[in-house]
């Protein structure tokens, strides 16, 4: 039996957490940790998650029941494995440098935003701005993914099995997307560089967004991801770039070549 935590204390609103009482209600088995998380806020469920990885060392936890809480995971700049048994809310594990996560559940809204190394697996569906700012690791959606997924990426990778909504690549930087499905509308939008790659149908391309031509690196690198996380054979896949229309400033108003010039 887990120990009972003791109850959170909130500001008069009932919004902020003023307890910063760590719950100490895991079960540790040498190097690895469990916890159910059911009756634990957010500020608890992270405070827990801290004292393992950071006090105890501890390289190995699992969360039972994490509710659909938003905010889980996040912030945690150490090697080790987090399982989420369940589905996570929004801004899930954001923030991240080498963890190994994996969420057997659906995630909302933002998850793995700025991410910065390690790996996220998620079984299930996950929301709009997956992968936000994303700059290293991998992040890996069994499922579909939502509208602007990988906005601003500057670096790792984004396997989605499923489809992906629209504006998906938006402003991207570096880095490379794996879409298994259908692409929505304005696929690559503004982006700058980085790659993806589309196996099912784009609904339209974004501004300075063109096909590729593929490669022997391009065949390596797919055949690679889908090999380190089990995903099978790969599909046929298109290949999309930057077509750097945007890098010129030869279509200025004469006003406008003076702020520029």
């Amino acid at each position: 039996m887990d120990t009972v935590a003791p109850p959170a204390r909130f500001d008069p609103r009932g919004l902020v957490e003023l307890d910063e009482r760590v719950p100490g209600t895991a079960q540790i088995d040498g190097g690895r940790a469990s916890f159910d998380a059911r009756e634990l806020t957010t500020r608890q469920i992270n405070l827990e998650l801290r004292r393992l990885v950071y006090e105890l060392g501890v390289r190995e936890v699992t969360v039972r029941g994490p509710g659909a809480k938003h905010s889980l995971g996040v912030g945690i700049l150490a090697r080790c494995r987090i399982t989420f048994e369940g589905s996570l809310g929004y801004f899930a594990c954001g923030l991240i440098d080498g963890p190994e996560v994996h969420i057997t559940g659906r995630v909302g809204w933002s998850a793995c935003e700025n991410m910065m190394s390690g790996v996220c697996v998620i079984d299930g569906n996950a929301g709009s701005l997956t992968a936000a700012a994303l700059r290293g690791g991998d992040v890996v959606v069994r499922g579909r993914v939502g509208a602007r997924t990988g906005i601003d990426q500057k670096g790792g990778t984004v396997v989605v099995l499923g489809d992906a909504g629209s504006m998906t690549g938006f402003m991207m930087q570096r880095g490379r997307q794996i879409i298994c499905g259908d692409a929505g509308h304005g696929l690559g939008d503004s982006m700058y560089d980085g790659t993806l790659y589309v196996g099912g149908k784009v609904a339209s391309l974004g501004i300075d967004c063109v096909p590729g031509e593929w490669t022997e690196a391009d065949t390596e690198f797919v055949a690679r991801k889908f090999s380190i996380y089990g995903l099978g054979s790969p599909p046929q896949l298109q290949k999309f770039v930057c077509g750097k229309k945007l890098y010129n400033y030869d279509s200025l108003e004469p006003s406008e070549r003076k702020l520029v010039l």
